[in-house]
């Protein structure tokens, strides 16, 4: 449905560094979370759109891979300053268009994705193969080639940050991009982009076609001139990714969902990890692969956990995300509300105890009330599903094997926390796990220094890093014969 509202600003695809009406003539209205007020009108990309991001980033791709690596890195850096330069309006633009607090976003997704690009413009000269004494008679070796033309599938629930996950080691790496952001959150990869081409990312190298996953994902993940996919959002699209990407063998990476546990033993310091539990899981409204949905508590603790978060979840400040006093927003469309407020009636009827929380917050904007679920079974629903959404569900565990059984008695295996003061014992049930990421008496953290990712429900493959590399280079060997 074409949108018509003249009075909103009107935001055209980027291909091939300059802005083009989509090929349908069709155009979306972009949501205020917290208002429920149009903000801007967004292209509806088109297959037919796809195909020319492919042809522009297939064009660009010799030039841009052959350029001197120590170039390339000048490039990042000069898009790393004009990122810090433009701070405050990127900033603006995600509290706009995700319902993110400006605080938030100021303190944590800005700086991140700075640190991002300058980190994989470091990378740029550094990427190299080695020499393999294989037999007298031949020098033998190898080297690191851009893997191509990546399509880029970003979330809704941190568009900037986990946009430049991909964004800027597929750059750093001399690949070809078509960044396609979430329907509903495509402010900032737009913007992202035009900064970009000031810093001089030739033409065609970063493009960006908004609009629907199921027109313009699909068309990307069928198409045979992208030679990589890397996304993250839930396990369901990232089947049909997988299905999609063999019909020319792609190489894909998958960051996808989470139910991770934060295991809080009875000798923990209670109010550091019911402090951090809260953190993980009403950070960003619950809306996080990692959050820690399920808070397992030991049992001769586990009534102080469920009262302090209690305590916690009732002081937070749910508001305008514009104020500096609030410390969360609301979820990102009505559509995410209803799922968490039909997990919240679940939970109910599956017997879970509702201890605060668990209903709307106003009629304007899309706010649901910090939760907590106490008398949770590890079977249930609410404790086994990706709820996405600033639920709680507190889990009592008698000893070491019965947390690491509850913990590890999910499809996912994204993070988990374990708090004690046992050193052996962190130790010990940090290596019996399943999580590609395990906090030791913290929760939450992250940097794009250390691998990120998991296995099973929550993906394939690894971000950040040097795995980074390995995604969006190819390597090649060389054998020279010395006879």
């Amino acid at each position: 449905m074409t949108a018509t509202r003249p009075d909103l600003p009107k935001h055209d695809l980027l291909i091939d560094g300059k802005r083009l009406p989509p090929g349908s003539g069709e155009y979306s209205t972009d949501i205020n979370p917290a208002t429920e007020e149009p903000i801007a009108l967004v292209a509806q990309g088109s297959a037919a759109d796809v195909d020319t991001a492919v042809l522009a980033a297939r064009a660009a791709l010799k030039s841009w891979a052959g350029m001197r690596a120590a170039d390339r890195g000048r490039i990042l850096n000069r898009f790393a300053d004009l990122l810090e330069a433009h701070a405050e309006e990127l900033i603006t633009l995600e509290s706009l268009d995700a319902g993110k607090p400006l605080a938030a976003v100021r303190r944590q997704d800005l700086p991140a994705v700075v640190d991002t690009v300058r980190y994989y413009a470091g990378w740029c000269d550094k990427i190299h193969g080695a020499v393999i004494p294989t037999r007298p008679d031949a020098l033998t070796y190898t080297v690191r080639e851009p893997v191509g033309v990546v399509a880029a599938i970003i979330p809704w629930n941190f568009p900037l940050m986990i946009g430049m996950w991909k964004i800027a080691p597929a750059l750093a790496c001399g690949c070809t991009l078509i960044v396609k952001p979430a329907e509903i959150t495509p402010l900032t990869a737009l913007r992202v982009a035009e900064l970009a081409l000031e810093a001089g990312v030739p033409p065609g190298v970063f493009n960006v076609v908004t609009g629907k996953g199921s027109v313009v994902g699909n068309a990307l993940v069928a198409h045979p001139g992208i030679d990589k996919v890397t996304f993250t959002g839930s396990p369901g699209v990232g089947r049909g990714i997988m299905q999609g990407a063999a019909s020319n063998f792609k190489r894909v990476t998958l960051e996808l969902g989470g139910k991770s546990a934060n295991v809080i033993f009875a000798d923990a310091d209670i109010d550091a990890a019911t402090r951090a539990a809260a953190s993980g899981i009403f950070f960003n409204s619950g809306q996080v692969c990692s959050a820690g949905s399920r808070i397992l508590a030991q049992r001769k603790v586990y009534d102080e956990v469920v009262e302090r978060l209690t305590t916690r979840a009732r002081a937070i400040r749910v508001g305008d995300p514009a104020s500096p006093d609030t410390t969360m927003g609301p979820v990102v469309s009505a559509a995410q509300m209803k799922t968490v407020l039909d997990y919240v009636e679940i939970g109910k009827r599956e017997g879970a105890s509702a201890v605060t929380g668990g209903a709307r917050i106003g009629q304007r904007g899309f706010f649901v009330e910090p939760t907590v679920f106490a008398n949770v079974e590890h079977e249930m629903r609410i404790s086994q599903e990706e709820i996405f959404g600033p639920v709680a569900s507190v889990i009592p565990f008698e000893d070491e094997a019965e947390a690491v059984r509850i913990a590890n008695g999910t499809a996912f295996s994204l993070a988990a926390g374990v708090w004690s003061a046992d050193i052996a014992r962190v130790h010990k049930v940090a290596g019996e796990l399943r999580a590609g990421t395990v906090w030791i008496n913290t929760y939450g953290y992250t940097d794009v220094r250390l691998p990120w990712g998991g296995a099973g429900d929550s993906g394939l493959g690894r971000e950040h890093g040097d795995a980074a590399i390995e995604n969006f280079t190819e390597p090649k060997a060389i054998w020279l014969s010395l006879r």
